[in-house]
């Protein structure tokens, strides 16, 4: 089968470590099926896969990808659940870590990793939420408490979570408002549903839940833009893993910090739920076939995306 794969690891040039061309079929395990992709969406886990985050030179050639939808061998159209564990350790990995991801045409999962796939969601729809949806879903409903009537306020508009976030966000009644450095970002948030604001901007008011995944460039403000019982959700920190935290308001006024990282089956079958009943939709920046996969993640690289970027076989 056709596959896009981490040939080496390079920190310095993680491109030039990705390969695209034949590699054996998969052959799954007890308990495990083979599902034939149909689409698959990247994330910069992908990247940082590249670079040897979470990704040694041991489990190479390693193909990447963590998202995907397709059918199963009944023709079933599912969702992949990512987050696989270990049959021999019992510890747990997203595809393309331990076990080989969905950028190919075909992947091997085990059965219970496979969700039914709404009607109403396309293929590539459906492949853009298991990991970066996914995260923006619990962030907001299992650890923010958000719903109808809610606030919240998103850092960092446009990044893949960030941008699920205000999505969703919106999706389930709050109001939402989202910060970035870049105009055109502010106005696709806009488009989004919410109210788009400068990094570091204040707030026309506090709000319920702050979604967090700049890291230490916006976390005072994160802090200070949170009411008294507010929540402040973290998943990312992709400009710096050392903010300052404020004690003396942190129980002043009673704010809680909150870390999380993907979410459960459950949680996935949830958000898909949600998007089937609210016609809520995930962002498509860009379409890419598998055998140009080197242009999707020079794409991805290069940061002018809103939204998630897709590859099909």
């Amino acid at each position: 089968m056709f596959a896009a794969y981490a040939a080496r690891i390079d920190d310095a040039d993680p491109l030039s470590a990705l390969e695209t061309g034949q590699v054996p079929d998969p052959t799954p395990p007890d308990g495990w099926v083979i599902v034939d992709v149909v689409a698959s969406a990247l994330n910069h886990h992908d990247l940082w896969s590249l670079k040897g985050v979470g990704l040694g030179a041991d489990a190479l050639p390693m193909i990447l990808g963590c998202d995907a939808a397709g059918r199963d061998p009944d023709g079933n159209e599912v969702v992949i659940y990512s987050v696989v564990a270990d049959p021999a350790t019992g510890k747990t990995s997203i595809l393309s870590e331990k076990f080989q991801g969905t950028l190919a045409e075909k992947v091997a999962v085990p059965r219970e990793s496979l969700v039914p796939k709404p009607a109403e969601l396309s293929f590539a729809e459906a492949a853009c939420l298991p990991t970066a949806w996914l995260t923006a879903y619990r962030m907001l409903v299992s650890c923010g408490q958000v719903g109808a009537g809610s606030s919240v306020l998103v850092q960092g508009a446009g990044g893949g979570v960030a941008t699920a976030a205000i999505a969703i966000g919106v999706a389930l009644g709050a109001t939402v408002y989202a910060t970035s450095r870049d105009a055109s970002k502010r106005e696709r948030a806009e488009k989004l549903g919410a109210i788009a604001l400068e990094s570091g901007a204040r707030l026309p008011q506090r709000v319920d839940c702050v979604i967090e995944t700049v890291g230490e460039a916006t976390f005072d403000h994160s802090q200070k833009s949170l009411k008294p019982g507010g929540r402040l959700v973290v998943s990312g920190a992709t400009s710096g893993h050392l903010p300052r935290l404020d004690l003396r308001r942190l129980f002043f006024h009673n704010i809680s910090v909150l870390g999380t990282s993907m979410g459960s089956r459950e949680e996935l079958a949830g958000l898909l739920d949600l998007c089937a009943r609210t016609g809520l939709r995930p962002i498509i920046d860009s379409t890419f076939t598998l055998a140009n996969a080197r242009d999707a993640f020079a794409h991805l690289n290069s940061g002018d995306v809103f939204g998630k970027v897709i590859v099909t076989p």
